[in-house]
């Protein structure tokens, strides 16, 4: 044998033991997809012998098929054609239960002008992977739903843009498509100003729940309306080797909570305001009875002593112990109409006739001079069932308080309406004084409570409006108040006749 024969067959060993080495099933095909070598780990895995598979065709051996593979399910063409390597994964079931998947991955051999003269084909099991690979779509698919199923607003933040899920848009008011900066919308502009920087900071501090992370703390965001919306958020950064690379809030809205915890706390409130009137009742009733025998006395012996004085400066004197003393009667006179427990003696009238005939009972109808008298009345029939005495002395009473309010000089208006779904008639007393201080207006329905100067006022007014509105299961309260004039609000239950009423020919209907 020639020295050149033998390097020959010698780099014919070298090629072929590296073939039989390859830790992957392999083959050698033609271009007509005929196998003509097969490595070791390929005989062994698939237990078979060389005779029984060098010549055949691939698509004879793996697919049992006389016929060859579509040039759409064989990669083998086009890889001819392009020269390039290529892969396909395909399913396999063994023995009718067992699942596996097989990657084969076809590399081109070129000869000495560049074309494709033999295919390499391996086959390697990509089971672990394609388990793991399900296994994983699976779990992002259910953290997928769980996040866009969740109550609570969920919004991830990251250089790759934003996440949002149905809570969050409906919170926001905004998709994750438009929180985008190149369409002016930044994630920072959820927030008021400075507060995407403070949450940030305490997200970095390790007081707030430990470094990245935030507790459960109350913040406001803006909404796509600009409204400003309280709500109790959590938030995290996002860790990758390290480095922040985005961030994350979950967020509840506090706004129906807040509301509800109004509404308790005015509850609250006004029992504790009910208790309190109680308990002053009595102490009023027990001190006006007190002070009225005494001071009757004092009345009687000063009228004696001006009817036998003679002396005029003496006279003057005793007048002036006489206009104190009926003053006093009259706070004893409020204090005992406060205080007295009477029956009430309802009657069906209409709030417009209500109205007017309270108007037309005050008595010194000159206070009237200088104020611009608007009515805005509902024709529609609203009829309440009141002790119509007390009602007037009511309605009488904050008309003078409105126009002492404004130095008897401006506009009075007058608004009546009705609410039929809730069964409720509203009286509404609106003037343009300087309305009341914030801190005056949990006080005013308090009895002694005044702000008008000494001497001009007993502050027993409002608190017996309080309390007659009360008695006739009705409320009262300011509808709103400032520097240009108060508005109170008179609330009664709508009276509602049965079939046998006869409150049309009482009301004159």
């Amino acid at each position: 044998m020639s020295i050149k024969s033998q390097k020959i067959n010698e780099d014919s060993d070298w090629r072929f033991r590296v073939f039989d080495s390859l830790s992957f099933p392999t083959l050698i095909l033609k271009k007509n997809k005929e196998i003509i070598s097969a490595n070791k780990k390929f005989l062994e895995l698939f237990q078979v012998s060389g005779g029984d598979l060098i010549g055949k065709k691939c698509y004879d051996y793996f697919k049992q098929s006389d016929f060859p593979c579509t040039p759409d399910g064989c990669p083998i063409q086009k890889m001819i054609e392009n020269k390039n390597g290529c892969s396909i994964l395909n399913e396999v079931k063994e023995d009718g239960k067992r699942v596996i998947w097989e990657e084969r991955v076809f590399s081109p051999i070129l000869n000495d002008k560049g074309d494709v003269a033999y295919i390499m084909e391996s086959v390697r099991d990509a089971t672990r992977i394609k388990t793991l690979e399900k296994r994983l779509t699976g779990m992002t698919e259910l953290m997928r739903n769980v996040i866009h199923s969740s109550v609570s607003a969920i919004v991830a933040v990251s250089k790759d843009g934003v996440i949002m899920n149905k809570a969050a848009e409906d919170l926001f008011g905004y998709t994750a498509e438009e929180i985008d900066p190149t369409k002016g919308k930044k994630a920072v502009d959820l927030y008021p100003a400075g507060v995407a920087k403070e949450i940030m900071g305490k997200l970095r501090s390790p007081l707030y729940g430990g470094k990245g992370k935030l507790s459960s703390t109350e913040v406001n965001i803006i909404n796509a309306s600009g409204e400003e919306v309280p709500v109790r958020m959590t938030a995290a950064i996002i860790y990758e080797d390290g480095l922040e690379v985005g961030s994350m809030g979950v967020y509840n809205d506090l706004r129906e909570r807040q509301e509800v915890e109004k509404k308790l706390k005015d509850v609250e409130m006004r029992a504790l305001h009910s208790e309190k009137m109680a308990s002053l009742g009595q102490l009023a009733a027990g001190v006006a009875h007190e002070i009225n025998n005494p001071l009757t006395g004092i009345m009687l012996y000063a009228d004696m002593l001006l009817e036998n004085m003679d002396d005029d400066d003496r006279k003057e004197d005793i007048k002036y112990i006489l206009e104190d003393a009926n003053r006093c009667k009259e706070i004893v006179k409020n204090l005992l109409m406060y205080s007295r427990q009477t029956s009430l003696k309802k009657e069906i009238i209409l709030i417009n006739d209500l109205l007017n005939q309270s108007l037309a009972l005050i008595r010194d109808q000159e206070i009237f001079m200088n104020i611009a008298i608007k009515k805005n009345l509902s024709q529609v029939m609203m009829i309440v069932q009141v002790d119509k005495n007390q009602m007037h002395r009511v309605i009488i009473n904050l008309v003078i308080n409105a126009i002492d309010a404004m130095d008897k000089n401006g506009n009075l208006t007058f608004r009546t309406y009705r609410n039929k779904d809730k069964k409720k008639v509203y009286l509404e007393i609106t003037d343009t004084g300087s309305g009341i201080d914030n801190e005056n207006i949990v006080r005013i329905f308090d009895p002694f409570f005044t702000t008008k100067e000494l001497g001009k006022g007993t502050g027993l007014g409002l608190s017996t409006v309080y309390g007659i509105i009360k008695k006739n299961s009705g409320r009262i309260s300011v509808k709103e108040t400032s520097p240009h004039g108060t508005t109170f609000l008179i609330e009664l239950p709508l009276y509602i006749p049965g079939k046998d009423d006869e409150m049309i020919s009482q009301i004159g209907c």
